[in-house]
C-alpha cells in the first residue's frame, strides 16, 4: 500500500465538508488518497460505490432520512468488498455508533477531524484495520452481543422470520411490510412483535443492529 492510490466515496450532506475533503486529501498525501465520488442522498450511496468502485467509503451518520445506518448496510449488501467508515458527530448517541458498527462498518471516526488527521486512520482501513475511538471501543465490549451469539439467533428462524427480519433491516415500514406480505398492517405490527421477542431485542432498531451482526445483510434477499 505504499505506493497504490487510494480512492474514497464520501456520503455526506455537508458541501462544503465534502469539497474540503476532496481538496485537502490529495494535497495532504502528495495525490495519494483521491475522491472518486460524492453524494448527499442516503439512498444513492450504494448507486455511487458500483459506478465509481473506490477503496474506501466514508459515510456521515446524521444524513437526513432513511439515513447513514441505511445507507451503510445497502453498501454491504451490494458491495460487501468495500469497507466503510462511519463519521459521527459529537453530540450523537454513541448507541449509533454501535449500530453502525453491527451493520457494517469497520470504522469509526469523528467529524470534527481535520483531513490530515483523517488520512492515518483511513489509510488503515484499507489496510485492513477497524479503527474506533477508545470510549466507543469500550462501550461495545462492554454492550455487544458476542457474533457466534448474533448467529445463533440467525439459526434459530425459519425462512418466513428470517424474511421479515430482513425487511425490519432494510428498513421497510409496517404498510410497506403488509404489501409484501399480502397481510394487514395489524398482522404485521404482530409478527414484528413475535419476531422481536425471538430475537430478545425491543426494538426495531435493536433488530436491524442485530442482523448486520449475524451476517443476516450479507445473504441474498
Amino acid at each position: 500500500m505504499a505506493t497504490d492510490r487510494v480512492r474514497i466515496a464520501l456520503v455526506d450532506d455537508r458541501p462544503l465538508f465534502s469539497r474540503g475533503l476532496t481538496l485537502l486529501l490529495p494535497a495532504v498525501t502528495a495525490e495519494r488518497v483521491q475522491v472518486a465520488g460524492t453524494t448527499d442522498d442516503a439512498t444513492a450511496a450504494a448507486g455511487l460505490v458500483r459506478r465509481c468502485q473506490p477503496d474506501l467509503v466514508v459515510v456521515d451518520l446524521a444524513l437526513p432520512a432513511p439515513g447513514g445506518l441505511r445507507a451503510i448496510a445497502a453498501i454491504r449488501r451490494t458491495e460487501p468488498g468495500v469497507p466503510v467508515v462511519a463519521m459521527a458527530r459529537a453530540d450523537q448517541e454513541p448507541e449509533l455508533a454501535l449500530e453502525a458498527l453491527r451493520v457494517g462498518a469497520c470504522g469509526l471516526l469523528p467529524t470534527a477531524s481535520e483531513p490530515e488527521a483523517l488520512v492515518a486512520p483511513l489509510l488503515a482501513v484499507v489496510d485492513g484495520w477497524a479503527v474506533l475511538p477508545v470510549a466507543v471501543l469500550n462501550r461495545l465490549l462492554e454492550l455487544g452481543e458476542p457474533p457466534s451469539a448474533a448467529s445463533g439467533a440467525l439459526g434459530r428462524l425459519g425462512a418466513e422470520d428470517r424474511r421479515l427480519w430482513r425487511m425490519i433491516a432494510d428498513g421497510l415500514s409496517t404498510t410497506e411490510i403488509a404489501l409484501r406480505l399480502h397481510v394487514s398492517e395489524r398482522t404485521v405490527k404482530r409478527l414484528v412483535a413475535a419476531l422481536l421477542r425471538q430475537l430478545r431485542v425491543s426494538s426495531r432498531t435493536e433488530a436491524a443492529a442485530l442482523a448486520g451482526r449475524a451476517g443476516l445483510l450479507d445473504k441474498p434477499a
